[in-house]
């Protein structure tokens, strides 16, 4: 087997132990004599799965009775209309941070139900920082906040949630959910599309507390797009592949000993990387060092023709998918989950080399 060590960030890498059990079970699932792909989304083999990973989440996050845990279609982009068109009537206003281009969609959606307002942007200096914890005021009148946690393209992240004076928090966490402790508690909604720490692409998990959930109104939304519409028996046929990967990504995460044990992984991995960034001024990152993601690292070269060299040298040594965003250019390595520490070993000591080469 020849896996690459691949920072692609988004779809991402999955931990090779949930694809090699996948594929043993891809053409028998535990005796059923078809795949999971191809049984019932009410049988009695995906419904133990379906159980399963509603179960681990609640687990790994420390969630209680009164949350809800939801596996849609869509992915987090679903999400950017489907929470206004859910929590806000005509006349009613919500706050938005603005820290990257899918603040800036989800602001787009939600526009078209309510009176947005965006109390921070840091648009103007590129989106190279976020705020800090009670650096922002809020209206008061304000439905929820919604803050985008980690910002993939620029490479930012919260080191803590806002603080909104009990405004109901709403957070698309897609590029750092279950990397780290959360207070849960602070939360009305948590979204995060499945394709970076989850699963594979195409469907997002929502946690909806039950309180929030009791704000939203169903005048004329389908029925489909009512949250109330996925917090008890199936409403519909779910993507059942993917809710089976997401359980057995969830089982190798309890078993490497949860969320807190994860973090201090994906903290030794973003310090091993930044290290060698800001080792000399060969290698720069222009965000703000208190903003700083641990999950998307974005680095430039200072002499820019030399990222192309990079970008080629890499794939040649089994390092993949570490272009940026073509908005931004540059060099992008992401650090989810399922890269190891080993992928980021090699690749500073990839990254030492060819400083030693060209600097």
């Amino acid at each position: 087997m020849n896996r690459a060590h691949n920072f692609s960030a988004g779809p991402a890498t999955l931990p090779t132990e949930v694809l090699v059990k996948a594929q043993a079970e891809l053409l028998d699932y535990k005796g059923a004599g078809a795949s999971i792909m191809e049984v019932s989304h009410r049988g009695k083999e995906f419904d133990p799965v379906f159980d399963s990973a509603k179960a681990r989440m609640k687990r790994l996050l420390g969630l209680s009775e009164k949350h809800h845990v939801m596996f849609l279609q869509g992915g987090a982009t679903h999400q950017f209309f489907m929470i206004p068109m859910n929590f806000l009537n005509k006349g009613d206003s919500a706050d938005y941070l603005n820290t990257g281009v899918w603040s800036q969609k989800a602001i787009k959606e939600a526009r078209i139900y309510g009176d947005i307002k965006i109390p921070y942007s840091s648009e103007q200096s590129g989106f190279n920082r976020v705020p800090s914890a009670n650096e922002v005021r809020f209206n008061p009148s304000a439905k929820f906040v919604h803050y985008t946690s980690n910002n993939t393209i620029y490479g930012t992240q919260f080191s803590t949630e806002p603080n909104t004076n009990g405004i109901p928090l709403v957070c698309d966490a897609s590029s750092d959910f279950l990397s780290r402790p959360i207070d849960i508690d602070k939360y009305g909604l948590i979204y995060a599309g499945a394709q970076k720490n989850l699963g594979p692409s195409g469907a997002a998990v929502v946690i909806l507390d039950d309180e929030f959930l009791k704000k939203a109104h169903t005048d004329n939304i389908p029925t489909y797009l009512q949250y109330g519409s996925h917090t008890g028996e199936l409403y519909h046929t779910p993507p059942t592949f993917t809710i089976y990967l997401i359980d057995l990504v969830l089982e190798w995460l309890e078993n490497l000993g949860g969320v807190a044990a994860m973090e201090i992984i994906n903290k030794q991995k973003a310090k091993m990387l930044y290290c060698a960034i800001d080792d000399d001024d060969f290698y720069e990152n222009q965000v703000e060092t208190d903003s700083r993601s641990k999950m998307n690292v974005l680095f430039r070269i200072k002499n820019r023709d030399l990222e192309s060299v990079f970008l080629k040298e890499a794939e040649a040594h089994n390092l993949i998918g570490l272009k940026a965003h073509r908005s931004t250019g540059g060099i992008r390595a992401s650090l989810y989950n399922a890269v190891s520490l080993q992928s980021v070993e090699i690749l500073v000591d990839f990254m030492s080399d060819f400083r030693r080469r060209f600097g």
